[in-house]
């Protein structure tokens, strides 16, 4: 079959939309109509990044949608299913069978960020040229995508399906810092650097957790007024603030008993190290690229002090997109407010303004190709 799938082959020009073809699935692989699909800093990374041998390729990696045909070995999944789509894992390393890591796969690196299956192989091509069609195991910038069967999550079909695609990564990640690696107690203090969607997303994830003192930092005024309207006790501009003595003063002087980065520059992790009571942890999530050097004083470590780096949330995507989902119905984690949605064909307008900051989370909708499958299929069916 064919699909429309936004295709980048060069970081000095624009998406391009294109008519691919899809190969027949492979038995753990699964094809989803993609009903939303979000904009990450990662996509954003590899279009700037990228070199000429990673394309042409069709990124995404926060997609949801409905499953339409399934691999001949796939059990947890059925045509129909609406599912969020996560990071890909093998599911036969120690990591993953052992020790129920899979955020820690052997072979992540390989299944996500390469853009191929672990054979070299693709499912997508143009006119018989081979197009990267396995980027998270998904590419979901694409009006349907081929994923696999473990990084499916079937979710209930009440929910607003077009908005739940972050919940596989970017949300993830920020809350999962907070509810899955921190582990704050209820009336804790916690600092959170950036509060772009997965600074915010942590916000949630504090908020969720019952901590007393939400304290949000950033240097633009707009976002702190958000993370406030989501329930920062306080907020703090590193741009004209010293951030370690804002902190004693909000908590009376110890320091904070967590903090969340979600930058990666060296100034701001060693803040986030700073801010901290002994004993204290931080949790880093940031990313500025595979290679970034930072220099930090040991003496902030050595009196208890906690350093972790935290990838996709530290999240077993099958139950934490659930229990995202739980707090949301409960009104508890309103993710949807820091959503805001761009029609598919509007793609490169969506990455302009996630990467001017206009938006916090841009989510790419596809009404018009869900009609035209419809279409399609009602043809074939008479």
């Amino acid at each position: 079959m064919d699909t429309t799938a936004a295709v980048l082959r060069s970081s000095d020009g624009p998406l391009t939309l294109e008519k691919l073809h899809i190969d027949d699935l492979r038995p753990h692989e699964v094809l989803v109509r993609v009903v939303g699909s979000g904009i990450c800093h990662t996509d954003l990374g590899v279009i700037a990044g990228h070199e000429p041998d990673q394309s042409p390729i069709v990124l995404g990696h926060e997609g949801s949608g409905i499953v339409e045909a399934v691999g001949s070995e796939v059990t947890t999944v059925a045509p129909g299913d609406h599912v969020v789509l996560s990071y890909n894992f093998c599911g036969e390393c120690d990591n993953c069978v052992e020790h129920n890591v899979p955020m820690h796969c052997r072979k992540f690196l390989e299944l996500n960020l390469v853009g191929a299956r672990l054979d070299g192989s693709t499912a997508l091509a143009h006119g018989g040229e081979p197009i990267r069609g396995h980027f998270f195991g998904q590419s979901s910038w694409a009006a349907h995508a081929v994923a696999n069967e473990q990084n499916c999550v079937k979710v209930a079909r009440n929910l607003p399906l077009e908005l739940l695609g972050p919940l596989g990564c970017g949300i993830q990640t920020g809350a999962g810092a907070v509810l899955n690696t921190l582990q704050p107690e209820p009336g804790s203090s916690i600092v959170i650097f950036g509060v772009g969607s997965v600074g915010l997303a942590a916000l949630l994830g504090a908020v969720a957790a019952d901590c007393r003192t939400i304290i949000a930092v950033d240097i633009q005024q707009s976002r702190l007024e958000q993370a406030t309207k989501l329930g920062a006790t306080h907020t703090i501009n590193s741009a004209t603030e010293d951030v370690a003595a804002r902190v004693r003063d909000i908590t009376g002087g110890p320091g904070a008993q967590y903090s969340v980065d979600c930058i990666a520059l060296p100034a701001v992790l060693r803040s986030a190290l700073e801010c901290l009571q002994s004993p204290g942890v931080c949790a880093t999530v940031g990313f500025q690229g595979m290679s970034n050097e930072i220099t930090i004083d040991q003496g902030h470590l050595l009196f208890g002090r906690i350093l972790v780096g935290v990838i996709e949330g530290d999240a077993i995507p099958a139950e934490f997109v659930t229990r995202m989902i739980d707090l949301y119905q409960a009104g508890r984690f309103p993710f949807d407010e820091l959503i805001t949605t761009f029609p598919f064909e509007r793609i490169n307008d969506a990455l302009e303004a996630a990467h001017r900051g206009e938006v916090t989370k841009a989510v790419l909708t596809f009404d018009t190709y869900s009609r035209e499958t419809e279409t399609e299929t009602e043809s074939a069916e008479q």
